[in-house]
């Protein structure tokens, strides 16, 4: 999902360069190499749709972004119909790796009716594996919250998988988290 407003930012922080590469560009690099029978990028942003679309991915518009994450999460619940499940990830986790992704998958293959979130130490983050039983669901939502209230509905389903560094689950709001000054270790 990368339809999210940047204000905290000050200006569209998807195409803000991390390490040579736009932010949104990072986290597609590191799902590309995994085998989903599907790959959808949800976004307002026409730059982008276009770079999505580029590296393999189904652009969907998102006209309805200022309403929240669930007109997001909706769109993307749509296109995944049909699935056994679906990866909802966010377009601002630079640090994601395909190895944690690959975790994920893994751990759904194991158990497919569980939902599975990235974690790190017992704190649930993003991404978020849902079974496909659960896309009815999340194309529901409205507002400004996203799949985690469907987590919150149904807690005795959640899997936690462990992130293979802490730093994968940071999500850059503001320049300043950008920044190691902002309190991470950028080791871990």
């Amino acid at each position: 999902m990368a339809a999210g407003s940047g204000r905290r930012f000050g200006e569209n922080k998807l195409l803000f360069p991390v390490e040579g590469v736009p932010l949104y560009r990072r986290v597609l690099s590191a799902c590309a190499g995994i085998p989903f029978a599907r790959r959808v990028v949800v976004s307002r942003y026409p730059p982008v749709l276009s770079g999505a679309l580029a590296c393999g991915f189904a652009p969907v518009f998102n006209a309805g972004a200022e309403e929240g994450i669930a007109a997001s999460v909706r769109l993307g619940a749509a296109a995944m119909q049909g699935l056994d499940g679906a990866l909802f990830a966010v377009c601002d986790q630079p640090y994601l790796s395909t190895e944690s992704i690959r975790r994920l998958l893994n751990a759904f293959m194991e158990s497919p009716h569980r939902i599975h979130a990235l974690s790190w130490r017992g704190e649930r983050g993003n991404p978020v594996l849902f079974p496909g039983d659960l896309l009815g669901e999340l194309a529901g939502l409205t507002g400004d919250l996203g799949g985690a209230r469907v987590v919150r509905r149904h807690p005795e389903r959640l899997s936690l998988v462990e992130a293979a560094r802490a730093r994968e689950l940071w999500d850059i709001d503001r320049r300043e988290d950008l920044l190691p000054a902002a309190g991470k270790d950028i080791t871990e």
